[in-house]
Parts: structure tokens; C-alpha cells; sequence
């Protein structure tokens, strides 16, 4: 019911400011279907309804370690072949790989059943400690909430930062989060007066980003040496200082080329970097398109 949730809540109704999605729920054939909270859902579409579809989501299910039907199988391969985008998220990886869909390819899934899908799939390179992994035509996400992080990566990337960002404030959520799965295992961050320092300082860091912010800088605000910083903040977010700060300036640069007018070395600075080409070369490296290419791909985007 969870996963059933999070792909009506992304894709629904948001007001008249975001544009609605064509969403449908869709089963082997149509009907009830039992949920893990006992309340069924009621699908009004079987698997006829894959055939217009631009994106198919496998939904994780209990019944994930016995392979899809034929039926379903054959309809998830034909929607890859004719073009759809096919994605899942946590244990509805499954699906997907006993479809062939994740042959030669990299993909994840709930830490827990990594290795399980490892073991049945060996043609699949399983990165268990990823948030999610977009192949290009074929995305995977980690377990439960993480669907969330699937939805709006996809949202993110087909119609821009300025959407994902829309429905993820609506629905008073991230529009992305660092760090992979590996911060959710059996170490949670314990809740102390280092890290409500360490929040404080993430905080400040979002609303500075024109700063250089060296982690020197940034642990001392923390009241922490530089070595102790590092490892608390990776603790608590699963990824380096450096990485952290990368992905919030390039995620600030995206809204700002899509919602402004500002010349790119304008954007460069107001991000933090030192010129526009530094700001190019990350922005190539990490999202495979100049800024001005980008900007001209979602130009219009609400």
C-alpha cells in the first residue's frame, strides 16, 4: 500500500500550477488486489493499459520471490521495447530482472533483499547501498520510502528541477536526497547536541552557497575538528562533505537555469563556483550537458 501511495501521491493532483499526469493502476487483469494492510485496491485496468504508457512502474509486492506471470513478463518487455521507460523500486526489481530488463545492467534494490536478487540474477550488477540508479530507459530504487526519491528523480529529469521541486514542496518533502542506502542499515545517527550542531551547519551551508564553504570552515561551525566533521557527516548522510555540496550547487544551478534569466556565469557565482567554465565542467561531468543545452531543454518548463 506504501508504494502504491507514493506513485499516486507524485504523480497525482498537485493544483493548477503543476501539470497533471495520465496515472493508472494497472494488474494482470482487473479487479481487487489484497494489500499489506488489509484494505484492497481496487485496479481498473489490466495489462492492456501498458500499451500507451510513456513510463511503467513495477510496484513492490510479498509475493516478489515467485516471478511475474508470463503475461505480465512479456507486457513489461514489449512497453521497454517500443520506448516506455520502465522503473521499480525496491523489491520491484524482481520483476524486472525476470523480465531480462537487467541484464548487463546496473540496478538496486531494499538492502535487505540486495543479495537474494544478486544470487538469482547474477547477470545483474547489484549496487545494494544506492538510493536509486538510472540506467537511462530503466531506473531502480531502493526499498519503501525510497520510491519517493525514484518518482521525483524521474520527474527531475524528464521535466525539470522546477517540477520535482513544486510536488516535493507539496508534498513537504526533499526533492533530493544525498547519500545512499548505507545510512539506513544498523547504525542510525545518534540524536546529540553534535548532531543538532551538524544540522545547524548543513542549514547554513544551503542558504551560503555562494561561499567557497572549505570543510574547515564548515566544521568549525560544528564546534568539531576537520577529521571528526567528516566522519559525522558521512554517518549522518552517507556521503562526503565534497559530494554533498557538489550535488547541492548543481541541483541550485538546474532551478536557477530553468526559472531565471541570469547569464550562466551569473548562476556560476551565485552557486559557488569560481567561473562559469568550472561550472560547465561539473555541470558536463555530473548531468552529461552543458548548462546552456540544458536551459534550452527546459525552457518553457513550468
Amino acid at each position: 500500500m506504501l508504494a502504491v501511495g507514493i506513485v499516486t501521491e507524485v504523480f497525482g493532483p498537485h493544483g493548477a500550477a503543476v501539470p497533471g499526469f495520465d496515472l493508472a493502476l494497472c494488474a494482470d487483469r482487473a479487479g481487487p488486489v489484497p494489500t499489506d494492510c488489509g484494505v484492497p485496491v481496487s485496479i481498473g485496468h489490466g495489462l492492456e493499459r501498458l500499451a500507451g504508457a510513456d513510463l511503467v512502474i513495477a510496484l513492490p509486492g510479498a509475493g516478489f520471490r515467485t516471478p511475474p506471470g508470463p503475461d505480465v513478463l512479456d507486457a513489461l518487455r514489449a512497453a521497454h521495447g517500443r520506448g516506455a521507460v520502465v522503473a521499480a523500486h525496491c523489491v520491484g526489481a524482481f520483476a524486472l530482472a525476470a523480465a531480462g530488463l537487467l541484464d548487463g545492467r546496473r540496478a538496486t534494490t531494499h538492502w535487505r533483499f540486495a543479495e537474494l536478487l544478486a544470487d538469482r540474477h547474477p547477470e545483474v550488477s547489484v549496487e545494494p547501498d544506492a538510493l536509486y540508479i538510472d540506467e537511462g530507459s530503466i531506473v531502480t530504487g531502493a526499498g519503501a520510502a525510497a520510491g519517493f526519491d525514484v518518482c521525483l528523480h524521474l520527474l527531475r529529469r524528464e521535466h525539470g528541477a522546477a517540477l520535482a521541486n513544486a510536488v516535493a514542496r507539496d508534498m513537504v518533502l526533499p526533492s533530493h536526497r544525498d547519500g545512499g542506502q548505507a545510512q539506513y542499515l544498523a547504525a542510525p545517527v545518534p540524536e546529540d547536541g553534535e548532531d543538532e550542531r551538524l544540522a545547524e551547519v548543513l542549514a547554513w551551508a544551503r542558504e551560503n552557497l555562494h561561499e567557497p564553504l572549505p570543510v574547515a570552515e564548515l566544521a568549525g561551525r560544528a564546534l568539531m575538528s576537520r577529521r571528526s566533521f567528516a566522519r559525522r557527516f558521512t554517518a549522518a548522510t552517507g556521503t562526503t562533505p565534497h559530494a554533498w555540496l557538489r550535488s547541492l550547487r548543481l541541483s541550485r544551478a538546474e532551478e536557477l537555469l530553468e526559472t531565471t534569466n541570469l547569464p550562466v556565469e551569473e548562476i556560476a557565482r551565485q552557486v559557488g563556483y569560481g567561473s562559469a567554465a568550472v561550472l560547465r565542467e561539473q555541470f558536463v561531468r555530473r548531468r552529461g550537458v552543458p548548462p546552456r543545452s540544458y536551459r534550452r531543454a527546459f525552457a518553457g518548463t513550468p
